[in-house]
């Protein structure tokens, strides 16, 4: 028997970030989800904020995902071994696919200050060893929609018609929401994305519980959807407080469904191919340890 399916999202479970406190790269880090269990979160692996001044995340490689880096306050100084090199202000985000191998680093600019939320997402079998690349989304060339006190910046995917610049290994949505006091709006999104919303700032209605900043909801494909031929689903979003604007991450995807091994910097489907990435590494397959200089110029 096929499941009763509903347009209307609900959530099937709320986390709490845990705040760490300083360590020896950054003034200040908290994870807001970590790959515990990767089938729960799948194709998300982690959400990490990080507040940083010095010495920020000098080089270090990555293989198997990519790397999504939304900037929340300051300025994030970024370059790797394909010779980018650059500076992303708020709103702004990064979006590096790590592929078969890269070798970055993220500072802050002039060793200021840099707020920002880092997520890994999974990458398919079949793409691990997709060629390397960044995909800058910076805030002049921002996909955005408007709705009746509401801004949303479109990072992936489409949303009323409005598509992300990011382009994608596999079907992926994701925003930043930004919620004048009272406003709302119902986000559509595909019946089989797992979901999660993470508030930044404020209070919000989300699949009809309440969140506050720091709190992630998140919400499962939903069952016998595809069956059923309902192609989408609505995410209610609605800001509660009456002083007080709220803005929040939603991103959704497809599950991949894949076995899922975890080794330090390397996101790989089995042990054997996590060894493999450090030999490659230390071997100089990813290439060489860059020696570019730090950013000279002022924004």
């Amino acid at each position: 028997m096929t499941a009763q399916f509903t347009g209307r999202r609900t959530l099937t479970r709320i986390t709490d970030k845990q705040q760490l406190g300083p360590d020896a790269q950054a003034d200040d880090k908290a994870l807001v989800f970590v790959p515990t269990d990767p089938a729960l979160t799948d194709p998300f692996l982690a959400l990490v904020e990080d507040w940083f001044s010095a010495p920020g995340f000098e080089w270090h490689p990555h293989r198997g995902l990519e790397t999504i880096t939304t900037v929340v306050d300051g300025v994030l100084e970024h370059g790797d071994n394909l010779g980018h090199v650059g500076a992303l202000e708020p709103g702004e985000v990064q979006w590096m696919t790590a592929g078969h191998g890269i070798i970055h680093r993220e500072l802050a600019y002039r060793n200021e200050h840099a707020h920002v939320l880092q997520m890994w997402l999974n990458l398919p079998a079949e793409k691990k060893l997709t060629p390397s690349r960044y995909q800058d989304l910076t805030r002049a060339a921002m996909p955005r929609l408007h709705a009746p006190g509401v801004s949303i910046d479109v990072h992936a995917g489409t949303v009323g018609g409005v598509t992300g610049a990011a382009d994608t290994h596999h079907p992926v949505q994701g925003i930043v929401a930004t919620f004048a006091p009272g406003s709302s709006y119902d986000l559509q999104l595909p019946a089989d994305h797992r979901l999660f919303a993470h508030v930044m700032d404020g209070r919000l209605l989300i699949g009809g519980r309440e969140l506050h900043a720091g709190q992630t909801g998140w919400s499962d494909p939903v069952p016998g959807s595809a069956e059923a031929g309902h192609p989408a689903t609505t995410l209610y979003l609605a800001a509660v407080d009456p002083e007080q604007r709220a803005r929040v991450m939603v991103y959704s995807g497809t599950p991949l469904r894949e076995p899922v091994a975890l080794g330090g910097p390397f996101v790989m489907n089995t042990k054997v191919e996590i060894t493999k990435a450090f030999t490659d590494f230390h071997a100089g397959a990813f290439g060489p340890v860059p020696s570019l200089a730090r950013l000279a110029y002022d924004r």
